[in-house]
């Protein structure tokens, strides 16, 4: 369906608005812009050249036979000398402007990963990676196509037809010039309105494949969960709807495709046509030569070839355009937690943390902390404890700021966390999450992420400190022993100690315990406790638990209900309350002492 105006127009003025996007990093090496084109120019002269070169080769041959020997030889070496320019300036132009290209392929990438890396977690929880991958995959190579062949397929390509139709105009009849701008007006208009109704057809593509792409990895990603319980067939069920649907999307972009290719090749084939009539008219009433109808083939030829290339190039070009606006529009999206202008850096004098009367929400309908106020001294350890949902967790988010507080004020040593760049308050924390995630290299590289400047021995010793150096020294390649993906060769229960030894190879003067122990047994849990609380001495701790026995130690102990603080104390003073906390108490060390038989009657 042929789009509206409105329509069109604003997909002009994006396109721009793309292409202007582009400009900076096209003109980073201005030098080799400048010689690509000058090579650009010179090879299209060459080329404009060569009919003139084939015009007096064949006047000469149908000319008297005494200058058969002579002049047909120097035009045939002026027509090789013609050719080998325009393929060896050709060449000079893509090996200068291809640095170009890279660079500028190079600098998009990096600056949409880093822009990535600066959205809030709301976003990452919600984004999908797979398709993610392929938008940012596609983009950087649509930038390429951008840039090689809007600078050296379709400005030259206009620029040889302006070149053509005033040699013509001058040095013979009008009507050859007028056949040549209508047939390409016709031409480009068609091309035009074509792929602008293709263009639907191509974002459909691209979006099935982008899901294609996501449900793909996600299902990987899970693998286990899909074994466990047998839905093979499903997940190939869901994986073969959206390749139903790409699959529809693409056989339409085909059909849509031919109908273009052969309403571009009508008009290309009647144009030609009628050169051909009115140059052979011409050459029987005795107006022009054998060679100028030659030369006028040989135009015709030169000019349509790469502007039946043009077709092809402006549909891959405005997929290309969708492509970068995709990508592009990733740099459009604004993080929901930023630094505020002249925000200052943290000055960490111990990590004395306040949270004021602080309030969150994720909707407006499910509150999930409720006014909650507590104070952790410096150097001192603090527990928080509760029932699932709670809130537990998100206390450590707000610290950490990968959200902000609804209402209510969060300092550390007296500094508002909203006042002080991120990076410094991110820099203070180290947090050991209940749901360790490692990269897909070597346990010395999961370590060693803690602080990547941190030597051989630091490394060893922060393993050392999470009771992991004698498990890695009996795996046959130690330290270099790879993990897998997000983990998965290694059990729980050593991922969480890499991430306990990560987190203190990092240094910081604030600690988050998020159920850090939960994946250990009971010997390796008591070992590691042990350590930490050396460790831990004097750096301030904020641990979130489910098995109380791990935080009897703290110094104050918070528990946490509907969002509320509904006790705190500590675990002496808890017990003695007889309150919801003794009772959590009572319960787990219940737990801990029932046979199994009757446990599982219970149960």
């Amino acid at each position: 369906m042929r789009p509206n105006t409105d329509t069109t127009h604003k997909t002009w003025s994006g396109d721009w608005t793309i292409l202007k996007s582009l400009i900076p990093y096209f003109m980073e090496f201005p030098g080799r812009v400048a010689l690509a084109v000058a090579c650009l120019i010179l090879a299209k002269l060459a080329g404009v050249a060569l009919p003139f070169a084939i015009k007096f080769i064949v006047d000469a041959l149908d000319a008297s036979k005494a200058q058969v020997i002579a002049v047909p030889v120097g035009m045939l070496l002026l027509y090789g000398l013609l050719r080998f320019i325009t393929i060896l300036f050709g060449e000079i132009r893509d090996s200068i402007f291809g640095r170009v290209t890279e660079r500028a392929m190079r600098r998009v990438g990096l600056r949409v990963f880093q822009h990535l890396h600066t959205l809030d977690l709301d976003y990452h929880l919600s984004r999908r990676t797979g398709g993610l991958s392929r938008d940012i995959e596609r983009g950087t190579s649509g930038i390429s196509f951008i840039m090689r062949f809007m600078l050296f397929n379709i400005l030259p390509t206009i620029f040889e037809i302006a070149l053509v139709a005033i040699i013509l105009l001058v040095g013979y009849h009008y009507a050859y010039a007028l056949i040549i701008l209508v047939s390409v007006t016709l031409y480009a208009i068609f091309s035009v309105v074509v792929t602008e109704w293709r263009t639907d057809f191509i974002r459909q593509m691209n979006e099935m494949d982008s899901k294609s792409n996501t449900r793909a990895i996600d299902s990987l990603l899970n693998f286990e969960t899909v074994k466990y319980f047998t839905n093979e067939e499903h997940e190939a069920g869901e994986y073969d709807k959206i390749l139903a649907e790409w699959e529809t999307a693409r056989i339409r972009s085909r059909l849509s495709l031919a109908a273009l290719n052969i309403g571009q090749s009508l008009v290309v084939a009647v144009s030609i046509t009628l050169m051909m009539l009115l140059a052979a008219y011409h050459v029987t009433a005795g107006a022009m030569t054998l060679g100028d109808l030659v030369l006028v083939n040989a135009y015709m030829m030169q000019l349509f070839i790469p502007l039946n290339f043009l077709g092809f190039v402006y549909r891959e070009i405005k997929r290309s355009l969708a492509d970068v606006e995709h990508m592009m529009s990733l740099l459009e999206r604004k993080a929901k937690i930023q630094d505020r202008p002249g925000a200052s850096e943290l000055v960490s004098r111990g990590g004395h943390i306040v949270f004021n009367n602080v309030s969150f929400y994720y909707k407006q309908d499910r509150h999930i902390l409720n006014e909650v106020s507590f104070e952790v001294p410096a150097g001192k350890k603090i527990a928080i404890v509760g029932p699932s949902g709670a809130g537990k967790s998100t206390i450590s988010r707000l610290l950490f700021r990968f959200y902000d507080a609804g209402s209510g004020v969060i300092t550390i040593d007296g500094q508002d966390i909203r006042d002080v760049t991120q990076h410094s308050l991110r820099r203070a924390i180290g947090v050991v999450p209940q749901d360790t995630v490692l990269f897909n290299n070597t346990i010395r590289y999961n370590i060693a992420y803690g602080r990547p400047d941190a030597t051989e021995a630091e490394i060893r010793a922060a393993a050392g400190m999470a009771h992991l150096h004698g498990f890695i020294e009996q795996l046959p390649d130690g330290y270099d022993t790879r993990v897998g993906e997000r983990g998965l060769k290694i059990s729980g229960g050593e991922k969480q100690r890499i991430a306990i030894a990560r987190m203190l190879l990092k240094q910081p003067s604030i600690m988050v315990f998020d159920e850090a122990t939960s994946s250990l047994d009971s010997a390796a849990e008591q070992a590691i406790l042990t350590a930490l609380r050396e460790i831990a001495a004097n750096t301030t701790t904020l641990a979130i638990a489910h098995r109380l026995s791990t935080i009897i130690d703290a110094d104050n102990i918070i528990v946490l209900r509907h969002g509320s603080v509904i006790e705190q104390g500590s675990h002496e003073e808890l017990l003695a309350g007889h309150g919801v906390y003794a009772r959590m108490w009572e319960l787990q060390q219940h737990n801990r002492h029932e046979p199994p038989a009757k446990l599982a009657a219970v149960n």
